[in-house]
């Protein structure tokens, strides 16, 4: 799996994503969430005999609700279960931004 199979995958869910942030304009504010943030976070290559033998690339997957949405948390966690991709949840409430954020954190191998 890449990078750009985990965005599609994530904008098959029927939510607007972006990577990293959203960035709105005049022309194209940010949308209203529910929405996914993604990001690469640091890689845990496997490395032997000075060569990274397999690629594994830490990822984290943010979902941002305005109240606590267990069918929208389902939904990303079956896509991740469909990927295969084992993930570790946690959630947070952001007081500033009056969200919930839910993120999953995920490896992606490729060796």
């Amino acid at each position: 799996m890449t990078q750009t199979d985990l965005f599609n995958a994530l904008v098959s869910l029927g939510m607007p994503v972006a990577y990293g942030q959203f960035i709105g304009t005049p022309k194209n504010p940010v949308p209203a969430p529910p929405f996914i943030c993604y990001q690469f976070t640091d890689d845990a290559d496997f490395k032997a005999d000075n060569q990274n033998y397999i690629e594994i690339s830490n990822f984290q997957i943010e979902l941002y609700t305005p109240k606590k949405d267990l069918t929208k948390e389902q939904l990303v966690q079956d896509k991740l279960k469909e990927l295969r991709l084992p993930y570790s949840k946690l959630e947070a409430w952001l007081d500033t931004e009056k969200m919930w954020q839910i993120l999953y954190k995920i490896q992606i191998m490729r060796g």
